[in-house]
């Protein structure tokens, strides 16, 4: 088969090709096809995403310089149907937050052996969530592909879940201080906090509305024993007795955010 043949057969549909289809809709074993594949990659045909996937590189294009956006990358790297963008990266591409992470954050309940991983010189992170978290995705369109990101609201309260893939807590801050009513819904950020099953992303979230001046309707914690704001930052600060936590943040440097 030509090259230029199996190329356009495999990539008929997708500019990502996969080694395990080609080898079922050609006649060359595993081995030879193999060969295939590495001399392409040689001759900057094909570009390795990571084993078994590979970027087919645009006729006049250079490799090593040609790339797709980073978020039809990071969904090759999981079940197509499993899979969100989120946290950070989730954050930035709605805008609710101005710094830009280095890293491109995906959530799934699929077991992956290598949760870190880069390609074309960029960080992917790959966070393992219960499956009963999965819930708030909306697909959006990115090179004519789409691709599931995480809502606003489900990505401000899985922010809140696991701060360590957001910044911290302050983004949060940053972020419901800076959003308008229209842009959001205060009755899914509620119902999407309460669904996580977890008392510190409620706690988190009344804390920070209270602060900031959202008028919201969330349950109180019932519980005696308090909780760190920001489990990202040092284990010390004062009491709030209302959310039962910790402020282990400078109430007078979220009190100067724009």
């Amino acid at each position: 088969m030509r090259k230029n043949k199996l190329i356009d057969q495999l990539a008929r549909k997708d500019n990502v090709i996969y080694f395990d289809e080609a080898v079922k809709i050609t006649d060359l074993s595993r081995e030879s096809l193999r060969v295939v594949f590495n001399r392409l990659e040689k001759s900057g045909v094909l570009e390795r995403i990571e084993k078994g996937k590979y970027l087919v590189i645009p006729i006049g294009a250079e490799k090593g310089k040609y790339t797709l956006n980073e978020f039809v990358i990071g969904s090759t790297l999981l079940n197509k149907n499993n899979y969100s963008i989120g946290y950070w990266s989730a954050l930035h591409h709605h805008g609710l937050t101005e710094q830009i992470p280095n890293i491109v954050f995906l959530q799934t309940d699929q077991r992956k052996k290598k949760t870190n991983i880069k390609i074309f010189g960029l960080n992917y992170k790959i966070i393992r969530i219960k499956k009963e978290k999965i819930f708030g995705i909306q697909k959006l369109w990115f090179e004519d592909k789409p691709i599931n990101i995480t809502e606003k609201e489900k990505t401000i309260i899985d922010c809140l879940d696991k701060p360590r893939y957001c910044g911290g807590v302050i983004e949060v801050f940053k972020a419901l201080n800076n959003i308008k009513d229209e842009e959001y819904s205060k009755e899914k950020l509620v119902n999407y906090a309460l669904r996580m099953n977890n008392s510190g992303i409620v706690r988190r979230l009344g804390y920070i509305c209270d602060f900031v001046g959202i008028s919201i309707r969330i349950p109180k914690p019932n519980a005696r024993n308090y909780l760190y704001l920001d489990p990202t930052m040092p284990k010390q600060g004062k009491p709030n007795a209302k959310w039962r936590l910790i402020i282990n943040l400078d109430e007078k440097f979220i009190g100067e955010l724009e």
